[in-house]
């Protein structure tokens, strides 16, 4: 699995945001579909809340695409 460290500058970012941000989803409605269909965990867990703040520490994982994204802040 590739893991990526992102960093944010920024107290949060959305969820769909990150995926963009990324280079993980190239559209705001392809990061949609990913998250509310279910293929994203955000630390561990099932997440389909696209607006989800994700904050430093946080890890979002995108099972399928073999993707592992660690949040730092700046």
């Amino acid at each position: 699995m590739e893991h990526r460290i992102i960093a944010i500058t920024t107290e949060f970012i959305k969820l769909d945001s990150l995926l963009k941000f990324a280079g993980i989803a190239a559209v705001g409605g392809e990061a949609k579909f990913m998250v509310t269909s279910g293929a994203v965990m955000v630390n561990g867990e099932v997440c389909t809340m696209r607006g989800k703040k994700i904050r430093p520490g946080d890890l979002v994982t995108i099972p399928c695409d073999k993707v592992e994204l660690e949040v730092k802040g700046a």
